[in-house]
């Protein structure tokens, strides 16, 4: 059985009284209001405040609802005589108003003297108050109610405000104060979906995070025989080959606390901060011991002290750094915490970062070869329709040089190309197209003359003529003058399989090819246009890189570029800049000079031979604009497996 298989059976070995534990510890911890909670506050406040206000304004609710039926005044002497002659049924008394019933149910107000009482007025107009009926309302008590609440409202009111901008100011206060703390992101078991089944084409890093996680899982089958915990594990790798994916899949495989935060998020405006985050991430993440942190570019912070070699100093930034070394290998003890770590620059780490017993494991990722990128297309492909008959193989052959991150783009491309044509599948044709859009850029409907056409056309096909008929190069994959990004046209030569070596022969014979464009436009227009300035940019650069850095000529296996010191595990160290004589300068640019043209006299050598068949794919272009592999091939004939 694969070991990678056996040690995933192994990290499955865990038990769920744990992990509800865990559970239970990170869920209620730090728990934020809900949305719900939030809204609930407010609404009490305005309920409490409309609650007050409604009880400032009942009396005179009261009043205007008793008074809306009321009807006509009439004048207080003609209620005396109303009451003489008995035409009055029912008198209410409330404070200096009187609310009159008639025989025929007519009700009229009237109004007396405010210090005079009912049974006084009735007893100076000669009538016996114990023969008249009428009801005295109190509402002192009401009217009293009334003054003192409108004279605290305002003081409630007032006193809420300022103890809303008190509060307000003592939470920025706490905000201040919360610097120090981590920003850590915590992922609890369950939390996170990615698995190592999500991840493919970097087996020997999933090898080695598996074994972290069976570390910290079963920690008692390896204190048994003597061995500890690797402190922290650095993967570093070109940009999108999978570290940040392979880190989510840690968080998803393990059954302990996950504390993910970036290099740059230690970084603050105030000094100091950066440390103190460092010491709340490591205290935090020891008190959930065993526990995992993953550092995601680790170059903001891990860079090299003390202004030698590539970059200059920065205090808040050292001091960051000084504390990760201590929190990582300390006085204090830190068995049961490990660092992930990932960045894409570990030529920058400084030394005592990477020595072991902090980062003991430094795990190289790189780009995914054949295998590897038809398992990565496989797991991006679900979730998508494809049509039955689509090749995989051709697909991960296509793709070398392509990383994990754009094999996914490229894919999602291919599902937008189809979804705009309105189809129910993709097929080979929207995969094709999206591969080149990922590389080069979209199309371009640009306008052109039919000069610009022809000089674009000529171009392309001198290289692809070129890197044809010579026998290092790969076979061409496709030719096309539609314009994408910032060139006119493009030449696609992949390399057809995965290479660990390049050989003189066949850099040379790259050179050659680059400059079959240009060679191309001379011969048939006996002109040079700009549109070769790429490719003499190429071909200068590859050129000089033979010479100065890998010795590949007269002047000897001699490094005449900048110097390096390297570590043992081949991470440049210190940087020296070159130290080449103007006499040796000179013998280098001749060298150079000399390869150029020696290449450049050969792509017109092959152009000459092959103008025929330069002449037809040429033609070809001007007409459907786009010629693939076969019918390219159908044209020129098939590349002899000796020229492969």
């Amino acid at each position: 059985m694969d070991p990678v298989e056996q040690l995933k059976k192994l990290t499955k070995s865990d038990t769920k009284k744990k992990d509800n534990k865990e559970d239970k510890k990170n869920g209620k911890k730090g728990k934020k209001p809900s949305r719900f909670e939030f809204k609930f506050k407010i609404n009490l406040w305005k309920i409490m405040i409309g609650f007050f206000l409604l009880i400032f304004f009942v009396p005179f609710i009261l009043s205007a609802l008793e008074l809306q039926n009321t009807g006509n005044k009439v004048e207080t002497s003609q209620v005396l005589q109303d009451i003489k002659q008995g035409k009055i049924k029912e008198i209410l008394v409330q404070d200096n108003q009187l609310i009159l019933t008639y025989a025929e149910d007519d009700i009229r107000t009237a109004t007396k003297e405010p210090n005079e009482s009912f049974a006084d007025l009735l007893s100076k107009a000669n009538i016996d108050p114990s023969e008249v009926k009428y009801t005295i309302v109190d509402r002192s008590l009401t009217n009293a109610f009334g003054s003192m609440l409108g004279l605290l409202l305002p003081l409630i009111l007032i006193g809420a405000f300022f103890f809303f901008i008190l509060r307000s100011q003592s939470k920025g206060a706490q905000d201040i104060f919360s610097f120090g703390r981590s920003k850590a992101k915590l992922f609890a078991k369950g939390k996170q979906d990615v698995t190592f089944n999500d991840v493919a084409g970097v087996e020997d890093a999933k090898k080695e995070l598996l074994e972290i996680v069976d570390f910290l899982k079963n920690p008692k089958k390896y204190k048994k025989i003597g061995a500890r915990t690797p402190k922290g594990v650095l993967l570093f790798g070109p940009a999108g080959v999978g570290k940040t994916l392979l880190a989510r899949a840690v968080a998803g495989e393990a059954s302990v606390p996950f504390f993910s935060m970036a290099g740059s998020e230690f970084m603050e405006m105030l000094v100091g901060v950066g440390a103190s985050r460092v010491r709340d991430l490591f205290s935090t993440a020891k008190a959930a011991a065993p526990s995992i942190i993953f550092i995601d570019e680790i170059d903001a912070i891990g860079r090299q002290r003390g202004g030698k070699g590539f970059i200059g100093g920065h205090d808040e930034r050292e001091q960051t750094l000084n504390q990760i070394l201590v929190e990582m290998d300390g006085f204090t003890p830190n068995d049961k915490v490990v660092v992930v770590a990932a960045t894409n620059r570990g030529d920058l780490l400084d030394p005592a970062l990477l020595r072991p017993g902090r980062f003991d494991r430094r795990v190289v990722l790189d780009m995914p070869d054949k295998e590897g990128r038809n398992r990565i297309l496989k797991i991006h492909a679900r979730g998508k329709k494809f049509v039955t008959n689509i090749d995989w193989n051709r697909i991960a052959d296509r793709t070398v040089g392509f990383s994990g991150a754009d094999l996914e783009n490229m894919l999602n491309e291919a599902a937008i190309h189809a979804a705009n044509l309105d189809k129910m599948m993709i097929d080979m044709g929207d995969v094709e197209e999206a591969a080149t859009k990922v590389k080069l850029g979209p199309a371009k409907l640009k306008l052109q003359r039919q000069e610009d056409r022809e000089i674009t056309a000529y171009h392309e096909a001198g290289h692809a003529i070129v890197a044809h008929f010579l026998t290092k190069t790969d076979p061409v994959h496709r030719i096309s003058i539609v314009a994408r990004g910032m060139s006119l046209g493009h030449t696609l030569i992949p390399p057809a399989a995965d290479r660990t070596h390049e050989t003189k022969t066949r850099m040379m014979q790259n050179i050659t090819a680059m400059l079959g464009g240009r060679a191309a436009e001379e011969m048939i227009f006996n002109e040079m246009t700009a549109g070769a300035s790429n490719d003499i940019e190429k071909a200068t650069s590859l050129a000089r890189a033979m010479i100065v850095e890998l010795g590949m000529s007269d002047l000897g296996p001699i490094n005449w570029g900048p110097q390096y010191d390297y570590d043992d595990m081949g991470t440049p160290k210190y940087y020296e800049p070159t130290h080449v004589s103007p006499a040796m300068q000179e013998k280098i640019d001749q060298r150079v000079k000399e390869l150029i043209e020696n290449a450049y006299k050969d792509a017109q050598s092959l152009l000459q031979k092959h103008k025929k068949e330069l002449e037809a794919v040429a033609k070809k272009l001007l007409e459907t604009e786009t010629v693939d592999r076969d019918q390219f091939e159908k044209i020129v004939g098939h590349k002899s497996e000796e020229k492969k």
